[in-house]
């Protein structure tokens, strides 16, 4: 790999033992979506593999020649991160774990850690699936079923690239670190998990579905809801003012809440600070559900409003996270609610449920940079884009270990009816990453 023809031919030579083991790539994906790996917080999908399909991928890894090591993450222990990335409360572990490995480098390359989650989310039994959703078929150019794109395809190509370069003989000259971790789907604990227990790397790969684009950063997520509090008594009856012990219609105030929200979204679409220029869309507040009242003959007791909001790592504290949007949503909603005599005096209870923190690696970055050759030797699109949904990338970045996110799928194809990832792109994404190893790592 010293001269130019010698660099041609080994590329030459990688992407042909990929193309030539496509069976493989398509097989092992097939087998990995047949294990219905759901994330216990669906509890409509059962059973659940989690356990199962990790010792799978632990019996492929050895066979490679990793060493690994399956450990259940330990809620207690993760306590010290309380308030940190990647830290969420209530969570549980018990047959539920993570999967890592190292292969040993045999030189002076430089370390690269493949991160994927091998959790997914449920299927439920109104969901109008044309396919097996855990059938893993393979139809059409494509393979079938829940989490091939999100994200057992990037999984597959990871494994597959590995497996494609020791295939030709090659051996790593920087470590390579395996991590496959659960409860990604809830907020990355296995993640936090993973770092906690002291696995790092140079760089990392996270192979989420991207089209086959490069990903340099994620938004953070804050998950919240608005509890608003009225007073109840039977709807067909005349009342009093609320004052001398009338109803008060909860559903009324959640409007006056819900119109607040869309002025606070016109604010941040037009804020710079809640632009990204590889996102197409501002960092907004969106409402997800509604629940309220009790009986068709009441007014409502109570209205809760649950939303969703992105932000950037221009917006995060100092600790990584969303805590000063979430002190400009609170002082917002303490704001309106003085407004309103009744929610003055009862103001709504704003609870906060998971911060995803956001991410982000410089367009400098030696790894985007080595992968974007690659994808220019491949005839693959270079440019950087951008991805509204979060990833736990940034969970590996805030631990030092700049992550590219590159994987293979539609993001619009992630959680859907009749998820499907084409096998044209898993053998394009399988082969950039074995480049991009190649160089990366100084494979001979």
């Amino acid at each position: 790999m010293n001269t130019t023809h010698s660099h041609t031919d080994l590329a030459e030579q990688i992407v042909a033992k990929v193309h030539e083991r496509s069976g493989q790539l398509v097989g092992l994906l097939s087998e990995l979506v047949r294990i219905p790996s759901v994330n216990p917080v669906f509890p409509d999908s059962l059973p659940r593999g989690e356990e199962q399909l990790q010792l799978h991928l632990r019996e492929r890894l050895q066979r490679s020649g990793f060493q690994c090591e399956l450990f259940e993450p330990d809620p207690e222990r993760l306590e010290r991160h309380r308030g940190r990335p990647g830290f969420q409360d209530g969570r549980s572990f018990e047959h539920r774990p993570n999967l890592a490995g190292t292969l040993r480098g045999e030189g002076a390359g430089r370390s690269l850690m493949l991160a994927s989650h091998i959790d997914v989310v449920g299927v439920s039994a109104d969901e109008s699936w044309q396919r097996d959703p855990f059938g893993g078929e393979v139809s059409d150019g494509y393979v079938w079923g829940r989490g091939s794109a999100d994200m057992k395809g990037g999984t597959a190509c990871l494994l597959a690239a590995v497996e494609a370069l020791l295939d030709l003989g090659l051996r790593p000259g920087g470590d390579l670190i395996w991590a496959s971790v659960v409860d990604e789907e809830t907020g990355g604990m296995g993640t936090l998990a993973v770092v906690d227990r002291g696995y790092t790397a140079d760089a990392a790969f996270m192979p989420e579905p991207t089209r086959r684009r490069i990903v340099p950063m994620c938004r953070g997520i804050l998950w919240g809801e608005l509890v608003i509090q009225g007073r109840s008594s039977h709807i067909e009856i005349p009342q009093a003012d609320w004052r001398e012990g009338g109803a008060v219609d909860a559903i009324a105030k959640a409007r006056l809440m819900l119109d607040a929200l869309d002025e606070l979204n016109a604010d941040w679409a037009q804020r710079p600070a809640k632009q990204h220029p590889l996102l197409p869309v501002p960092n907004q507040l969106f409402v997800s559900m509604i629940a309220a009242g009790q009986h068709p003959s009441s007014w409502a007791e109570q209205a809760r409003i649950t939303f969703d909001i992105q932000y950037t790592a221009n917006e995060a504290d100092a600790d990584g996270v969303g805590g000063e949007v979430k002190r400009e949503v609170q002082e917002f909603v303490a704001a309106r609610a003085a407004g309103d005599e009744w929610l003055a005096e009862h103001p709504p209870l704003l609870r906060w449920t998971v911060d995803a923190n956001p991410g982000e690696v410089a367009m400098s970055d030696p790894l985007l940079r080595e992968l974007q050759r690659s994808c220019v030797r491949l005839g693959l699109d270079p440019s950087p884009d951008g991805t509204g949904f979060h990833t736990d990338s940034s969970i590996l970045i805030a631990a030092g270990i700049p992550t590219v996110v590159f994987g293979p799928g539609e993001p619009d194809d992630a959680h859907q009816v009749d998820e499907r990832v084409a096998v044209s792109d898993l053998l394009d994404v399988t082969a950039a990453l074995a480049l991009t190893m190649a160089e990366w790592g100084e494979w001979k």
